[in-house]
């Protein structure tokens, strides 16, 4: 068992989202780590501890989006984004819950994530969501490089394939996190 202070620690969420969590994903689906996110999100709250909730978004025209020369650049459908590709899932967001906009992979750069974690008083992120080895390595790297503990939900977490899904869980998250599973958080005093 891993235990969190409801005033120190914090749910991070990445990338819920309609466009993501749709695609197909291992070695579980979107919809079940859609699914496992709520759950998180609910019993965090009911802790009393903050729940962020992170998506990713660009301008139609993709103006904002990383625009680096790389050898396999991410495809960008013709005629931008659908409409709803940025929404978080149904069900997931809650008054209260602190909403992060992120243009890159990782949750900290370019956005006010840390100041907010910060002035808090939160030491500690619990993260989770889509894809492992995109969005939550990248955001547990710079978490890990801001100072903060972090706990890795595995069962809260799918990528484009089980191998790299795999391969995040094994070999790079335990060097800079906790891994465990969801069922296995408790909260100081519960």
């Amino acid at each position: 068992m891993i235990e969190l202070g409801a005033r120190t620690a914090a749910l991070v969420l990445i990338d819920l989202q309609n466009g993501i969590v749709g695609l197909p994903l291992q070695p579980r689906s979107g919809k079940e780590v859609a699914e496992r996110g709520i759950v998180l999100a609910r019993t965090f709250r009911a802790a009393g501890a903050m729940v962020i909730l992170v998506n990713v978004e660009w301008a139609s025209d993709f103006a904002d989006a990383p625009g680096s020369l790389v050898d396999t650049p991410s495809p960008r459908p013709s005629g931008g984004l659908p409409p709803a590709w940025s929404m978080l899932v149904d069900g997931l967001a809650e008054p209260g819950d602190l909403r992060i906009v992120k243009r890159q992979w990782g949750a900290f750069h370019g956005t006010e994530l840390d100041l907010q974690l910060r002035r808090r008083g939160v030491t500690t992120i619990a993260l989770a969501g889509i894809a492992t080895n995109f969005g939550v390595e990248s955001t547990a790297r710079q978490a890990w490089e801001h100072g903060y503990n972090v706990v890795l939900l595995e069962d809260a977490c799918a990528s484009v394939s089980a191998d790299l899904h795999n391969m995040a869980i094994s070999s790079v998250l335990p060097r800079i996190a906790r891994v465990t599973q969801s069922s296995q958080i408790l909260f100081a005093g519960a």
